[in-house]
């Protein structure tokens, strides 16, 4: 396994447990804001890039507001995330540690 997909994968799971601590949504700033306190560095794309997967495999929805400054991305937890933010292993995702 890569070095980009290890990030990859921990950068995925960091937002699952993010929204599923936060009251199920999240706009990308503040999702990037979120992965940048875990050591991460992500661009604003790379941020996006995790979320169009996540959107893909069915564990977020993806809703994509029009603002001044071009597009703003806010990701809605589903229950299937939810699942893999509390423990369910998904391809992708780092697995997270037990407490």
């Amino acid at each position: 396994m890569s070095l980009a997909n290890v990030l990859a994968e921990d950068r995925r799971l960091i937002v699952l447990r993010a929204l599923d601590e936060s009251g199920f949504a999240a706009n990308e700033t503040v999702l990037k804001t979120v992965i940048e306190s875990f050591g991460h560095h992500p661009t604003r794309d790379l941020v996006r890039a995790d979320l169009v997967y996540m959107a893909e495999h069915g564990l977020i929805r993806l809703e994509k507001l029009e603002a001044a400054s071009g597009q703003l991305w806010i990701a809605h937890l589903k229950t299937e995330g939810q699942e893999v933010a509390q423990g369910r292993v998904h391809p992708g995702i780092a697995r997270r540690e037990p407490s």
